[in-house]
């Protein structure tokens, strides 16, 4: 079996999912994992297929002729990781401003902490106007990480960019 890495686009509407489904199950793949929301009007996925390894080329010619879809990006899965690695949930809250994705990312990153999994939102503050941002994000760190170290710098760049940040 080999593993494809889907990502679709498109205008939201009824029926997206089960076609691309479709066109997995009739190429002999498995729809393993997957990421989809509806984001302002537009339908966004990146989903996990095995298929086998002769029918691969196949199934990405049938899903570039979805109708519907403005995009169907498919790319040869990549391996796990070999190496160990220890698991970061991150949660993020705060009042909503330009910058906080970017400046908890590149802290992530210089510290060689890699992003698995990560989901945000803005929504009205009830008691205090304005917007507020929140997150969740899943990371993976080498296993020879100092999680104490990343926990203080993660602190430390909250802190200056006004968020609260927790790391369980």
């Amino acid at each position: 079996m080999t593993t494809l890495v889907l990502t679709v686009v498109g205008s939201d509407r009824s029926g997206i999912v089960a076609a691309v489904a479709d066109v997995v199950a009739a190429h002999g793949g498995n729809w393993e994992t997957s990421e989809l929301a509806e984001l302002a009007g537009a339908f966004a996925g990146i989903v996990e297929v095995s298929v086998p390894a002769d029918r691969a080329d196949a199934l990405r010619a049938a899903l570039s002729g979805l109708e519907g879809l403005h995009t169907v990006a498919v790319q040869a899965g990549a391996d796990a990781p070999s190496s160990p690695r220890q698991q970061l949930v991150l949660r993020v809250l705060g009042n909503d401003h330009p910058g906080i994705v970017r400046e908890l990312s590149a802290a992530l990153s210089a510290q060689g902490v890699s992003i698995d999994r990560m989901t945000t939102e803005t929504r009205d503050a009830a008691m205090a106007g304005g917007r507020l941002f929140e997150a969740t994000v899943v990371a993976a760190a080498p296993a020879d990480v100092d999680v104490a170290a990343v926990a203080a710098e993660i602190e430390r760049v909250g802190a200056e960019i006004q968020v609260d940040v927790t790391l369980g």
